[in-house]
C-alpha cells in the first residue's frame, strides 16, 4: 500500500475549486406536464458545447466530459465537492511504495446499461482501446501504462516511471468503462483500427446512472435514466436535457424565465443581483486563459521568438482584464493556477518599459500579429470577444499592432490543436485533480508543442517538467513544481491572464447542482428541491 506520506502527496496535488452552486425554450426541452420538477420529470441544463462525440475514448472537452460522466462510470471518483482525495468508483485500489504498480478490484455485482455485469475484461478493453486510438484525445493519459487482468475482478497498472497521480488520472470521465461485448460487436478493437465512435453516437453501452437517448451536437442532448444502474447515485429524473445555449444572457433569460433550471455560463455581472428564486455561487474554476505565441519559425516567421511573449506578459494591464471576467475571477499567476501545488503566489504587473525592451529584442518592429480565438464558447462566463478586444487595445498602447481573427469554437478548436495559430487566445482546464496536469506546457509536451516548442528549445524547462513528474517525495515534488511554474513565467511563449470564476446558478427548484473542474458537473447529484 501507499504510505500516509505518499497518499498525501496526491492530495497536496489538488485544489478543492468546486462549490454548489444557441438557442432558447419552446422547444422539446420543456418540462413535464405541468412545468413542475419533481422526481420522475425533466431536468433542463443550458450550457454553451464544447462538445464532439459521446464516445467517451474520444471525448475530452467540458462538455463531453460531463456528458461522459453521466453515462460512463470510471474505476475512481470524487466525493462530491471534494477533490482533493481519489475515492473508490467502480473499484478499490493498493499500490505499492514506488508508486509504479496499482492493483484495482472491481465492485461486485456492478452491472451495465443491459444488465450485464462488469468484469476486468471490460476495463482491460475500454481502456487500452484509447490507448490504441493515437488520435483519441484522452490518449495521453495513459502513455507508459500497461494495463492486465489479473482475473475476473482484477486489474494490474504497471507505470514506466512513478506516477502518484493516477487515481486521480483514472478519474477523468474520458476513461469511462464500456461494455466490451457491445463495444467490439460494433467495430471496437485495440489495435487502432477502431470504428465504434458511430455506434457510441447513437446509443450508450455504459453503467452509469443515465443513458443516450438523442445526441445533436449542434442543439441539444437528451439522456434519460438507466433502469439497471445499481450504484449510489440514482438519478432523480427520468429525462435530462442538456441544451447548447451559447449566449449567456439567453442562459439567464430561459432561467429566469423557468424554461431551464440550471445555467451553467453565466458571467460575474450577470450573478450580481439574481433575485428571489435563484440560487448561485461563485467559486474560481480550474481554468486558465492564456495567450499562446508559437516559435515554430514555418508558423510565427520571423516572430518565433520566446522574447515576444516576453513583452505581452509585461505589457498587459491585468486588473483592467479581470473587470471581464467578474465574481469568483482571480489573475493567474501562472501555468499551474492558484491553489494548485507548485502555483506562484503573485502574478505579473505590468511594466511597459520592459515589454518594451523585450519587443526589441525579440526584433519586433511594427509587424501585425493576427490574435485568433473561438468566439462562441464562454469560458466561466468570460467572452472571449472583448476580451482580445481589450487585449488589441492594452498592446497598442504598448506599440504592438494586433488584428483580431474570431471563429467558431470547432473551428479554431482545430487549428489550436494541430499547432497552426501564430497567435492564440485560449484556455485549459484540468484533466485530473493533481499540478501533473499542467505540467503539458513544457517544451516538448502536449500544449508547448501546440505553440511549436520543441523539446531542445529549452532543454531545462523541460528537464524541470521530467523532474516534477517523477517526484515522490512531498516536499521535492512541490519545489519541482515551483520552479517549472517559476521558468515558465520567465522564459515560456505563453501568457497565463484570468483563472474565470465558475458560475453555476439555479432555479429554486432543484438543488445539488456542484461544479467540479474535470467534468464541470455531476448531472446525478442534482435533485429536486423538495
Amino acid at each position: 500500500m501507499l504510505s500516509t506520506l505518499r497518499k498525501s502527496a496526491i492530495a497536496l496535488g489538488a485544489v478543492a475549486l468546486l462549490a454548489i452552486t444557441g438557442c432558447s425554450g419552446g422547444n422539446s426541452a420543456n418540462n413535464s406536464g405541468d412545468g413542475s420538477n419533481a422526481a420522475g420529470g425533466s431536468l433542463v441544463i443550458d450550457t454553451a458545447f464544447s462538445v464532439e462525440t459521446a464516445d467517451p475514448g474520444h471525448s475530452y472537452d467540458p462538455t463531453g466530459n460531463m456528458l461522459a460522466k453521466a453515462i460512463y462510470e470510471t474505476l475512481v471518483d470524487f466525493k462530491g465537492s471534494d477533490v482533493s482525495t481519489p475515492i473508490p468508483g467502480l473499484a478499490s485500489w493498493e499500490a505499492n511504495d514506488g508508486a509504479t504498480e496499482f492493483t484495482f478490484t472491481l465492485e461486485e455485482g456492478r452491472v451495465f446499461s443491459d444488465g450485464s455485469p462488469i468484469e476486468a475484461k471490460d476495463v482491460v478493453f475500454s481502456l487500452q482501446r484509447i490507448q490504441g486510438m493515437a488520435d483519441a484525445k484522452p490518449n495521453f493519459l495513459l502513455t507508459g501504462v500497461t494495463i492486465e487482468e489479473v482475473d475476473a475482478t482484477t486489474i494490474r497498472f504497471t507505470t514506466e516511471t512513478p506516477l502518484l497521480q493516477l487515481p486521480a488520472i483514472l478519474a477523468n470521465p474520458a476513461l469511462g468503462i464500456v461494455n466490451s461485448d457491445v463495444v467490439i460487436e460494433n467495430g471496437g478493437t485495440t489495435d487502432g483500427t477502431d470504428t465504434a465512435q458511430k455506434f457510441l453516437d447513437g446509443t450508450s453501452a455504459g453503467s452509469g446512472p443515465f443513458v443516450l437517448d438523442t445526441l445533436d451536437l449542434s442543439s441539444q442532448i437528451v439522456l434519460t435514466a438507466n433502469e439497471e444502474y445499481n450504484g449510489d447515485e440514482e438519478p432523480a429524473f427520468d429525462r435530462v436535457v442538456i441544451r447548447n445555449v451559447s449566449e449567456s444572457a439567453t442562459q439567464l433569460a430561459n432561467l429566469k424565465g423557468g424554461d431551464s433550471m440550471v445555467a451553467m455560463d453565466l458571467n460575474g455581472d450577470q450573478v450580481a443581483g439574481l433575485g428571489d428564486g435563484l440560487t448561485v455561487d461563485s467559486v474560481p474554476s480550474g481554468q486558465t486563459i492564456f495567450l499562446l505565441l508559437n516559435q515554430s519559425s514555418e508558423i510565427a516567421g520571423d516572430l518565433a521568438d520566446v522574447k515576444l511573449a516576453e513583452g505581452i506578459r509585461y505589457a498587459l494591464d491585468y486588473p483592467a482584464l479581470l473587470e471581464l471576467a467578474g465574481a469568483g475571477s482571480v489573475q493567474a499567476t501562472g501555468v499551474i493556477p492558484p491553489g494548485f501545488e507548485g502555483a506562484l503566489p503573485e502574478g505579473v504587473t505590468q511594466d511597459l518599459d520592459r515589454a518594451k525592451a523585450a519587443f526589441a529584442e525579440a526584433g519586433y518592429t511594427g509587424q501585425t500579429l493576427k490574435l485568433q480565438f473561438p468566439n462562441d464558447y464562454p469560458v466561466g462566463g468570460v467572452e472571449f470577444t472583448p476580451l482580445a478586444e481589450r487585449i488589441q487595445a492594452q498592446l497598442k498602447d504598448a506599440g504592438v499592432n494586433v488584428e483580431l481573427a474570431p471563429a467558431p469554437f470547432a473551428t479554431e478548436l482545430d487549428a489550436y490543436v494541430n499547432g497552426t495559430e501564430g497567435f492564440g487566445l485560449w484556455f485549459w482546464g484540468p484533466d485530473y485533480a493533481d499540478s501533473a496536469n499542467f505540467l503539458p506546457f513544457g517544451p516538448g509536451l502536449k500544449v508547448g508543442l501546440r505553440s511549436g516548442w520543441a523539446a531542445d528549445a529549452n532543454p531545462e524547462i523541460a528537464g524541470l517538467a521530467a523532474g516534477a513528474a517523477s517526484a515522490t517525495d512531498p516536499e521535492q515534488r512541490t519545489a519541482a513544481f515551483t520552479a517549472f511554474a517559476e521558468a515558465m513565467q520567465a522564459e515560456g511563449p505563453f501568457v497565463p491572464m484570468i483563472v474565470p470564476g465558475r458560475n453555476i446558478a439555479t432555479s429554486d427548484q432543484v438543488t445539488g447542482a456542484v461544479y467540479n473542474s474535470v467534468w464541470e458537473m455531476d448531472i446525478a447529484e442534482i435533485t429536486p428541491a423538495d
